[in-house]
């Protein structure tokens, strides 16, 4: 009879977690919510991070989760935020090279992505609502904008410069909009229009289609099949994620190469379940951009006149959301301003930190 009832149990438990995860596919409903982190909800670890081993290269912001970053020059520090989800930088900014004299560059390869500590191989719980939590505490928007706030601790910096490329504007926005008493100034390039779902305009999926080849579209239509089998998701592991996040990747240098005429530089590792996390975080139907609205800092937002990715209106949104910042059009720059145009981007960036000192 126990086991008969501990049987039931299991089942039910199941079919509450199935329940839950179609209530949220369906209704869109986000896993994050603005105040979270600050209000230390969702988080697997508090926001004060532990002591640091010492080990260069690595910022230890939980006891089981360290982030590797490389730095760029010396003198005050800017940390940079990198764009994907889950597509950190393999090498230095060209476009930051003659600002390093008197700027200390951050760039970090965000948790389940690069170096980065990958906290999750494989899901073992066939609970979707269960695993979709611990995807967030762990891996998802809450997770990533805890681990800015315990770098500037780590740093020992009262206030911080963020530069938030494409996905990392995003990032960057959310992280000011928790914690605005902790940020000096925001640089937004390139930022993805992702402030509010649905999107006001074409996203990276439907701008990787309308530059390839004809004889790549169904390969692509096939690809985004399994991409997004979310039916399946938890069955997949980290390196499966990471596989399809690459050929994502594929797609992504073909038309690139044809949208803007140049070779993209390589990125490091790319994510796993970190990628899929940030998604199920922000779900299908959000919008940020009245509380994002109330941050007043200083904010500089570059856009880029070549950019295959994304169009001007969704620089525009940002500005609809800044209406004080500061607003630059990079016209024969891609999506990568800063190597397409390191002169001009280096330029544009030393204008605005000299303005806010």
């Amino acid at each position: 009879m126990k086991k008969k009832l501990l049987f039931i149990g299991i089942i039910l438990m199941i079919v509450i977690g199935v329940v839950a995860f179609i209530m949220i596919r369906m209704t869109g409903k986000p896993l994050y919510t603005i105040g979270n982190v600050k209000k230390e909800i969702n988080l697997r670890a508090p926001l004060e991070p532990p002591i640091q081993s010492g080990n260069i290269g690595y910022f230890q912001v939980e006891e089981d989760i360290k982030l590797n970053y490389f730095t760029q020059g010396t003198g005050d520090n800017i940390l940079i935020l990198h764009g994907g989800p889950g597509m950190p930088y393999a090498e230095e900014w060209k476009g930051l090279d003659e600002l390093s004299k008197t700027h200390r560059f951050i760039y970090y390869d965000q948790r389940g992505s690069g170096s980065s500590t990958r906290p999750i191989n494989t899901f073992s719980s066939k609970n979707y609502y269960k695993n979709m939590l611990e995807l967030e505490s762990t891996l998802g928007l809450t997770a990533q904008i805890a681990d800015i706030e315990r770098i500037r601790r780590i740093l020992g910096e009262e206030k911080l410069t963020l530069i938030g490329h494409s996905f990392g504007a995003v990032l960057a926005s959310l992280y000011a909009t928790e914690f605005p008493e902790n940020v000096e100034s925001l640089i937004l390039v390139a930022p993805a229009p992702l402030l509010k779902m649905p999107l006001e305009v074409p996203g990276l999926f439907d701008n990787i289609e309308g530059q390839l080849q004809e004889e790549d579209i169904d390969d692509y239509s096939d690809f985004l099949k399994r991409y997004f089998d979310y039916k399946n998701l938890f069955k997949k592991s980290e390196e499966e994620l990471v596989a399809l996040n690459n050929e994502l990747g594929t797609y992504f240098y073909k038309a690139y190469e044809k949208g803007e005429g140049i070779t993209p530089p390589k990125n490091a590792k790319a994510g796993g379940w970190m990628v899929q996390a940030i998604y199920l975080s922000m779900g299908q139907k959000y919008d940020y951009t009245e509380s994002i609205s109330k941050v007043k800092v200083p904010t500089l937002i570059i856009h880029t006149g070549n950019d295959f990715v994304q169009d001007e209106k969704a620089s525009q949104l940002y500005l609809d959301v800044f209406p004080h910042a500061k607003y630059v059009v990079m016209d024969r720059a891609g999506h990568m301003p800063f190597n397409d145009l390191p002169n001009e981007f280096s330029k544009i960036v030393d204008r605005f930190l000299g303005d806010i000192e």
